[in-house]
């Protein structure tokens, strides 16, 4: 197949170190044995994807091969060109969406002993999978860890990713993604042992850091300990299970990360008082689901599912009472929202029903956030929304959607 332009030949003269490539979905599959067979003696991160009854389905190895995740990522997004069709055709076909989410973590993605993965984010899954197919199960989960999950997401493993990720101007202009809308306003924060007395971060002054490679996190702790002038001495890992473990043996003084993880970490932790995650919060960490780039309807979907589960909170619909509000809206804007009046679900292509399908099977955004994340139900990670960043707009808060008009 001739290559698309000059990056796409530099790229594939890579790829022929390598043997046979293949296309899947709307971008490159690299053949798992070729890869396996150059690269023996290295170790390669593991996509595992289980579906939503548990047990993983397939297990596949990707090595960007000395190439960028920034270079992998475009390739992905000049190879898409080459399919007529859309991301929405290619889910619909297949019969379930693809949805990556990380590493099992409370709070945000989680995985019960039953094999079910619950949790904020794979509540988002779940919606666009009501969107798509009024059924919040049509989903596959695929558990990837942070260095490599912007290049499974850019080269078409996955159909969006749902799973803490930062939205910043390099990731959404330079890796072939699209950021859709913010699900949880998070910042960086430090947690340290009780016993150890620190108060603050000014006092972790030649302090060794657990942290999570490939991320923004390991990128804010090496500014913030220039800028603080602290010779902070980072402990990388790629798995946050063996970062944690670290950390509980005495094998750093300290781990960073957003504060809603810390709390989640913080949840699963033998003695969870005995920790203490301090003060201050040294960074801004919008949080939002992404896509390919190359499919605006695509986004679309993403984006505006994330809207409608802000957007039934402002209304007042809720799991409990949807179809009620459906048989009889209390305000025009309700009526266009469940599909009772207009044609607002023309341009994401999707039935009329699709609002309604996604509260019906999930709830809005409050009751998703009280579940998962807040400090009322027991299978929460204790954070409280009321007044903070992730309250809705109308009670101080950031959480604002746009009008459904």
């Amino acid at each position: 197949m001739k290559a698309i332009n000059p990056l796409r030949d530099k790229v594939m003269d890579n790829l022929s170190l390598i043997g046979d490539w293949n296309f899947h979905g709307m971008g490159p599959t690299i053949s798992v044995a070729a890869m396996q067979q150059s690269h023996k003696s290295q170790k390669c991160p593991v996509l595992a994807s289980t579906n939503d009854k548990g047990g993983f389905i397939m297990m596949k190895t990707l090595k960007t091969l000395g190439l960028s995740a920034g270079l992998l990522a475009a390739f992905a997004v000049t190879a898409g060109t080459v399919s007529a069709q859309s991301t929405l055709d290619i889910v619909k076909k297949r019969g379930h969406l693809r949805c990556q989410v990380g590493t099992p973590s409370a709070g945000f993605y989680n995985l019960k002993a039953d094999g079910t993965w619950v949790g904020s984010d794979v509540s988002v899954c779940r919606a666009v999978a009501s969107a798509i197919f009024n059924d919040p199960n049509k989903v596959e989960f695929q558990s990837v860890t942070s260095t490599v999950r912007f290049t499974a997401l850019a080269n078409g493993e996955s159909d969006m990713l749902s799973r803490t990720a930062t939205w910043t101007l390099y990731r959404d202009t330079q890796l072939g993604l699209n950021f859709t809308a913010v699900n949880f306003y998070d910042g960086q924060g430090f947690m340290v042992p009780k016993d150890a007395g620190i108060k603050s971060t000014m006092e972790l002054q030649g302090a060794t850091v657990c942290v999570l490679t490939g991320t923004t996190t390991e990128l804010n702790l090496t500014d913030y300990s220039r800028a603080n002038k602290l010779d902070i001495q980072p402990v990388v890992f790629e798995d946050k299970d063996v970062r944690d473990s670290t950390y509980l043996k005495g094998g750093c003084d300290a781990v960073t990360n957003d504060k809603s993880g810390l709390a989640s970490s913080r949840a699963g932790f033998p003695d969870p008082g005995a920790h203490t995650v301090l003060p201050e919060t040294i960074s801004k960490e919008p949080l939002a689901p992404a896509v390919r780039k190359g499919d605006p309807q695509w986004a679309d979907i993403v984006r505006w599912t994330v809207f409608a589960l802000i957007a039934a909170e402002e209304q007042g619909i809720t799991k409990a009472n949807v179809a009620q509000m459906k048989a009889s809206p209390p305000n025009p804007e309700v009526a266009r929202m469940l599909g009772v009046e207009g044609d607002l679900n023309k341009g994401l292509g999707l039935s009329k029903d699709w609002f309604y399908n996604i509260v019906s099977n999930v709830g809005n955004y409050g009751e998703i956030y009280e579940k998962y994340m807040g400090d009322k139900s027991p299978e929460a990670i204790g954070i409280a929304r009321a007044g903070s960043q992730n309250d809705l707009w109308t009670r101080g808060g950031l959480m604002y959607a746009p009008p459904f008009r």
